[in-house]
């Protein structure tokens, strides 16, 4: 049986990250846990991108999957990560299959503008919640994993690790969705969608249930990222970090599931040091790497692995 490559590479790249859990310093630790944790949002822009639907509002599903789990830990006092990722990933499913019977209808800018407006209302009620700490957030510790507590300054390397481990199968069963009946419909959909109708299928179901696990995807990352960062505030559903999904999508391309996490990482080193070295025109630097993205590889960086393989 021939060896998937894409498999065959995620696995890879997964047993150099549990290494690199071990070994690395903990600032590259804590780079690559950012790195992860966005890259599974994308990897949900992904599935909607190859649908034919770009969403400008992840960032409400981030927040709601890290605003969960933070507060399953800071107010419920459950503070173990293992039900802290299953919170993040069950709330913003649930909004999801909501507000998804309304989204599921529309498409192009509408759709966009629509989960954009979405994600504003919630960073609205978060500015003006005093009780979850307003624009300044709240802290949140954990040292907990499924019940088996962890030692004193290893739980960011743990939870990395348990991040790799996650993302590993997150990436095989999406690339498994994508070769499926239902990922070829999705394909078709972006193509031509009226056809598709014809063809018996129905575009509002399979539009709505890719719509879900987007969201579950962006609720999961937000979940690994607080506890990565150990804090949350209602920056995560801005609109500007829902650009910065876009932007990453658009950095890897959506040739294979493991574009998102590799123009994550990228996205993460090159803001690190454009923000060390230039603070204050960082942000430029990122619009001048987007603008030879798209005026030189409008396929995303995945597109130069692709020709040397």
């Amino acid at each position: 049986m021939k060896l998937d490559k894409t498999v065959a590479g995620t696995g890879v790249a997964g047993l150099v990250l549990l290494a690199a859990a071990a070994w690395a310093p903990q600032w590259l630790v804590f780079l690559l846990a950012l790195a992860l944790a966005k890259g599974l949002v994308v990897l949900g822009l992904l599935l909607l991108m190859r649908t034919g639907l770009v969403s400008f509002g992840q960032g409400l599903y981030f927040g709601l999957g890290a605003y969960s789990a933070a507060l399953l830990a800071h107010r419920g006092g459950l503070a173990d990560a293992a039900l802290m990722i299953v919170a993040g990933i069950a709330s913003a499913a649930v909004v999801a299959a909501i507000l998804g019977l309304l989204l599921a209808r529309y498409r192009e800018i509408f759709f966009a503008m629509l989960s954009l407006a979405f994600s504003m209302i919630l960073y609205g009620l978060l500015v003006k919640s005093s009780a979850l700490g307003s624009t300044d957030g709240f802290h949140v510790q954990v040292n907990r994993f499924a019940g088996v507590a962890l030692a004193a300054g290893a739980e960011r390397r743990v939870f990395f690790a348990v991040s790799v481990v996650i993302v590993f199968f997150t990436a095989w069963l999406l690339h498994r969705y994508l070769a499926s009946h239902w990922g070829r419909v999705s394909a078709a959909i972006r193509d031509n969608e009226l056809r598709v109708e014809y063809l018996g299928a129905s575009v509002y179901r399979v539009v709505y249930a890719n719509y879900i696990i987007a969201a579950a995807l962006a609720g999961l990352g937000g979940a690994l990222a607080a506890l990565a960062v150990g804090h949350v505030d209602p920056e995560a559903t801005y609109w500007t970090t829902s650009g910065e999904f876009v932007f990453i999508a658009i950095l890897g391309g959506t040739g294979s599931v493991l574009a998102p996490f590799l123009s994550a990482a990228i996205f993460e080193a090159l803001r690190t040091v454009a923000s060390q070295y230039a603070p204050n025109i960082w942000q430029m630097s990122l619009g001048i790497a987007m603008l030879a993205i798209i005026m030189f590889l409008p396929g995303g960086l995945w597109t130069l692995l692709r020709r040397t393989t």
